[in-house]
């Protein structure tokens, strides 16, 4: 299990930063979304290879601007 914004999320091996949007839906490009994993910020470059483990506590904000 991980925690994803607060709320637990199942685990599956091979997860990756790409895999665990898609899954949640996060739809936006993904220049618009920061993902942190234990509090370290992950590059947008590296979503494909970061996997997340087992305990892993997920952050996934998206950045939007308004006026």
């Amino acid at each position: 299990m991980i925690k994803v914004n607060g709320f637990d999320f199942p685990w599956e091996e091979g997860l990756t930063v790409t895999k665990l949007l898609e899954k949640k839906g996060y739809t936006f490009h993904t220049s618009l979304i920061v993902v942190k994993i234990n509090n370290e910020i992950i590059d947008e470059e590296k979503f494909d290879t970061t996997l997340i483990q087992d305990g892993d506590d997920v952050q996934a904000l998206h950045i939007f601007g308004g006026g």
